[in-house]
């Protein structure tokens, strides 16, 4: 067998397990030399630093440090950071990409569950499930046999914001269903649009024309409470907002105060700040439907997102152009 480059993990050490279960982790290993019990969740212990000089490919995961000069320095070898999880900006530093590191990440894995999560929250709003649950606890009766208007997913207006790994897989998923699917993306033209088979339209139609919005755009600058007061203003009346993206592109007193009114409702898997503090009036508005943050992979869909390591692993050891390498320049408009 030819000899296996050396590499190390580098992520909270209690996902490693987890994300490479035996089988994941039997098949790295026939990749390349990786001791699954030394585990960098810092840079500084002496026995890391040891590894890290012989270090050729770095395997990291959520809580690994940021990959700064001085890491660097102690990693002359490196030449790979193969990351098992979603977004690299919280560890790709700028020296990363001035010193020519090859970087991939497992965040298309990471995009599916995010999607099949605002699928199904797509589904429900379209039923108006989650008021009719509130109805059916106070009231304990329902108007069984009648047929209930204003409700149903048939030829229900959805509109995307952001088509990112996200929002792309959420097109596709959206295909089988009788709805109408719109997108507002500034880096999509029309032969863009049409190639995913939706409709392109400025933020503010979008806002205006649709009956579930949801949230797709990577958190920058420039999508900062890109959702605010006069964004939600434009959503119509019974309107749905879904945010699985990040709590910071919506405006939340303004939210607060559109839910309070009771004229549009919300689904939010993500807030600003996470957790919410436990005076929060989102806990209790009927009309504010959040949870923990679980859209992403979470128990044992994190094992796809190491059985995406393994095969970068594969492809880098075999000379085999990496399917999921992150271009850096285009990072900064990137998850």
């Amino acid at each position: 067998m030819p000899e296996r480059p050396l590499a190390m993990f580098a992520m909270t050490a209690e996902n490693v397990p987890q994300i490479f279960p035996p089988e994941a982790l039997a098949r790295l290993r026939e990749s390349v030399d990786i001791d699954p019990a030394l585990v960098a969740v810092n840079f500084t212990d002496p026995r890391v630093r040891d590894v890290l000089a012989e270090t050729e490919i770095l395997i990291t995961g959520w809580g690994c440090p940021a990959l700064d000069g001085a890491v660097l320095d102690a990693a002359p070898k490196l030449r790979a950071v193969l990351h098992a999880a979603g977004s690299v900006k919280s560890l790709a530093t700028p020296e990363v990409w001035e010193r020519g590191l090859v970087v991939s990440s497992a965040a298309g894995a990471n995009a599916l569950p995010v999607a099949e999560y605002t699928l199904a929250m797509i589904l429900l709003a379209g039923k108006d499930l989650f008021a009719y649950r509130e109805r059916l606890r106070v009231e304990r009766a329902f108007p069984y046999g009648e047929i209930v208007p204003g409700i149903g997913n048939f030829g229900r207006r959805v509109g995307i914001v952001g088509a990112s790994r996200v929002g792309r897989r959420l097109i596709e998923l959206l295909r089988p269903f009788d709805l109408r699917v719109s997108l507002a993306d500034p880096y999509v033209d029309e032969a863009g649009a049409a190639a995913l088979g939706v409709t392109l339209l400025p933020l503010d139609d979008l806002l205006g024309g649709s009956d579930i919005v949801t949230l797709h755009a990577p958190q920058t600058p420039e999508t900062r409470r890109m959702i605010g007061r006069r964004e939600l203003a434009l959503m119509p009346s019974g309107s749905v907002l879904i945010n699985t993206s990040r709590g910071a592109l919506v405006d939340q007193d303004a939210l607060v105060d559109e839910l309070r009114s009771g004229r549009i409702s919300a689904i939010l898997d993500v807030t600003e700040p996470e957790p919410l503090p436990v005076d929060s009036p989102l806990y209790d508005l009927p009309n504010a439907f959040i949870t923990p943050h679980l859209a992403g992979s979470q128990g044992n869909e994190v094992a796809r997102l190491g059985l995406t390591v393994v095969g970068e692993a594969e492809r880098l050891v075999a000379g085999r152009e990496l399917a999921f390498r992150i271009d850096g320049e285009a990072l900064e408009r990137a998850a």
